[in-house]
């Protein structure tokens, strides 16, 4: 079992939503970059809602989410994992990211969606407590990861749709897709 660490967060100072995965997988910290195993539906979920097309170079990708004022982060910047599941994360050596920091020079920032149960359960413990988050609102969404092939790519997008909007009644159909 070995550490692994996190990427620098994509953000723009302009953000209004931060989504949160946990710690990227094998596959993703390979190739450095967020959400890069080809059977996780993050990019496509992502480029149906902002109208691109996912097999734009990743550079595209991330330009149209910082447009779209939408930063991408985990909440874990190191832990122990074997292999790339989030059910195999050693509890015991979890270091969240300075959310203090990045809060504090991200004020737009009022919506937070975890990218599954992992990213929302480490953030209320890890993170939670201690920062100041009297403004900003925390909704999860079913995880885009090929392990959660339970809920389909239609629910899973239905659920997304949120991030767009995140103040508008949606919210409740993510808050639901969640639970199941």
């Amino acid at each position: 079992m070995g550490r692994v660490r996190s990427f620098e967060p994509i953000e723009d100072r302009n953000s209004e939503v931060l989504i949160l995965g946990s710690m990227p997988g094998r596959v993703s910290l390979t190739a450095g970059e967020y959400y890069a195993h080809p059977r996780n539906v993050f990019w496509r979920i992502i480029s149906e809602l902002l109208h691109f097309d996912a097999t734009f170079a990743y550079e595209r990708r991330v330009q149209a989410l910082k447009s779209a004022r939408i930063a991408l982060w985990d909440v874990l910047q190191s832990c122990m994992r074997k292999g790339s599941l989030d059910t195999m994360i050693d509890n015991d050596t979890l270091t969240a990211n300075d959310f203090r920091a990045f809060f504090r020079t991200h004020k737009g920032i009022k919506y937070v969606f975890f990218n599954g149960a992992k990213a929302e359960t480490c953030y209320r413990r890890h993170v939670l407590c201690e920062i100041d988050n009297g403004s900003i609102s925390y909704s999860r969404l079913p995880s885009t990861s090929p392990a959660n092939a339970s809920v389909s790519f239609a629910r899973k997008l239905e659920a997304w749709q949120v991030i767009l909007k995140p103040n508008q009644p949606k919210q409740r159909t993510a808050e639901r897709a969640s639970s199941t």
